[in-house]
């Protein structure tokens, strides 16, 4: 099959990787004159690489990934340093974290030359037909997959959108510099209407992002300055990985998700995957994993019924997908009131409940969402 895929982030690479693979002729077409990755890095967990490995992608994200954390103390801490829960090696065991950048760059290499097109602004057809307005012109194909990101303007032509919900609180992002002693702890650390998140990444750096709940489109004239007096006081390994990282290299983004989920994911021959289609909040470190699930159980769809079926595979790819990522969009979004919670009754009552919960418990409900179920289950 000819097969269109709108946007190069990490769930069309995914995507185009496999589905060329299996033999067809993909051309992914991206706006950006150099296709790179928004934010700093993020963790994948088992369900990914469980989605990757059917593809033949595992080993090559693995290739650019650090497996460091699953050897760490790893939970949620109070600022002072205080642990709350630890979640158990077992459920840590299979966590690996990585740059967006190097993981964008393993994947385009994994493509055929001449298969990502930069600079191209692409645009579906509002009844689905599978063919794709590229610069004024129109190009025919048998497939389009649209996966270009939240604020998807394909998705608004397909008259699928829902709109989209500001979370409440925004995000500094950064990478440090250098090595930081993390004295073998990572994950969260929870204050009251503010988290700071720990991550190791190959190379001794550290991923990071710092949190605050304020309204939308708030502007700080000085934005290093003001993470590190939100976080000032806080245990060191806080104010270790600020300090080593640059301030022109710390970004910052107000967080959103999609205000519902889709009724659907398809519309004729046209399919959305990624944040496209269930953009939601980080706080299950989810969205890049749920992107990888779309694209793994389409291009397998695909792979066992072939073009001839093609409106049967969608129509699978549609139920099975909705469901399992409308449970967890809601899901991060709980998580995400529950850790953001600001109200100083509410944070005692938080912390107590978490300090209270076992750790095992945690643990289950972990892998609960890192189960991919694959489409022949």
């Amino acid at each position: 099959m000819r097969i269109a895929v709108i946007g190069a982030g990490i769930g069309g690479l995914v995507a185009a990787a496999g589905l060329q693979t299996d033999g067809h002729e993909v051309t992914v077409f991206e706006q950006r004159s150099e296709p790179g990755p928004d934010g700093a890095g993020l963790t994948l967990f088992r369900n990914a690489f469980d989605a990757l490995d059917v593809l033949g992608l595992g080993n090559v994200v693995r290739g650019v990934s650090s497996g460091a954390i699953a050897s760490m103390r790893a939970g949620q801490r109070q600022p002072a340093g205080a642990w709350l829960i630890t979640v158990p090696h077992r459920a840590a065991a299979s966590i690996r974290s990585v740059h967006r950048a190097e993981l964008h760059r393993a994947l385009i290499e994994q493509l055929l030359p001449g298969t990502l097109r930069p600079r191209s602004s692409a645009y579906v057809c509002p009844d689905g037909a599978p063919e794709v307005t590229v610069d004024d012109a129109q190009e025919c194909y048998d497939l389009v997959i649209v996966a270009d990101g939240i604020h998807s303007r394909n998705r608004e032509l397909l008259g699928l959108d829902t709109g989209l919900r500001y979370a409440g609180y925004t995000a500094w992002r950064g990478v440090t510099f250098g090595a930081v002693d993390l004295r073998g702890e990572a994950g969260e650390t929870w204050g009251r209407g503010q988290i700071f998140g720990i991550v190791p990444l190959p190379d001794d750096r550290v991923y990071w992002f710092g949190t605050l709940t304020t309204p939308p489109d708030t502007t700080f004239p000085y934005e290093y300055e003001t993470i590190r007096n939100q976080f000032a006081g806080w245990h060191d390994a806080v104010q270790a990985c600020i300090d080593a990282t640059p301030a022109d290299a710390v970004m910052r983004h107000d967080i959103y998700d999609l205000a519902k989920p889709l009724a659907s994911f398809t519309r004729g021959r046209t399919v959305l995957l990624g944040d496209a289609a269930h953009a939601m909040t980080p706080n299950l470190g989810q969205g890049a994993g749920q992107s990888i699930e779309d694209a793994a159980t389409l291009t397998l769809l695909i792979r066992d019924a072939g073009a001839r079926d093609l409106s049967s595979v969608l129509a699978r790819y549609n139920n099975i997908r909705l469901k399992r990522t409308s449970r967890i969009m809601q899901h991060s979004r709980t998580a995400g009131h529950l850790a953001q919670a600001s109200n100083p009754i509410l944070t005692r009552i938080r912390n107590t409940v978490m300090r209270l919960t076992p750790g095992a418990a945690m643990g289950a409900l972990a892998r609960r969402v890192q189960a991919w179920p694959q489409p022949n289950e």
